[in-house]
């Protein structure tokens, strides 16, 4: 019989994962932030209000994480290519309009056109609105006449406390850990 995988009862979870000084380096989900806690890595300073059950055991899901040793945070994981991420790294915010839209407004574009060679990654992909990615199409920037915000780079990091409307977003007991203010 196979072995069965651990049950979540609610919704998944994900931990904060800080240095070893305490800076804030990445967000992992749960099953992650449980194996670098099982190899003794990680101590968990903060827990989410659920738990995770497996035949045997029942676990509290982690909330943030505290590696034990230092180590620098980009070389440690980069900041992983996803759609997500490109909108995180752009503030929700298309790069031809300019104009904040919720994520489920938003469409990622392609600078430099697939079809002309350009390439799937972070240095050629942006956080673009339907309208503005529907106007350039397959062109070229200045074929569409449009212009970028920003030139868009492979981030370091993520800093969430830059990002407008992530406030609401966080679990509560993120904020200390982000040097957030609450309002």
């Amino acid at each position: 019989m196979a072995e069965s995988q651990p049950k979540i009862q609610g919704t998944l979870k994900e931990a904060l994962v800080l240095n070893a000084s305490y800076q804030p380096i990445r967000i992992i989900d749960w099953q992650k932030a449980l194996i670098l806690w099982f190899q003794g890595k990680v101590e968990i300073l903060e827990f989410h209000d659920i738990e995770v059950h497996s035949p045997s055991q029942s676990f509290a899901l982690p909330a943030v994480l505290r590696f034990k040793k230092f180590f620098r945070p980009y070389y440690a994981f980069g900041v992983k290519f996803s759609r997500r991420n490109i909108f995180l790294r752009d503030r929700f915010t298309c790069q031809y309009c300019c104009k904040i839209f919720a994520e489920k407004k938003l469409t990622l574009d392609h600078v430099i056109p697939l079809s002309r060679g350009g390439a799937h990654n972070w240095t050629n992909v942006v956080t673009a609105c339907s309208k503005c990615n529907n106007k350039k199409g397959s062109m070229s920037l200045k074929e569409a006449n449009l212009r970028l915000l920003k030139k868009p780079i492979q981030p370091k990091f993520l800093n969430q406390s830059e990002i407008p409307g992530m406030r609401s977003h966080l679990p509560e007991n993120w904020i200390h850990y982000l040097n957030l203010k609450v309002e």
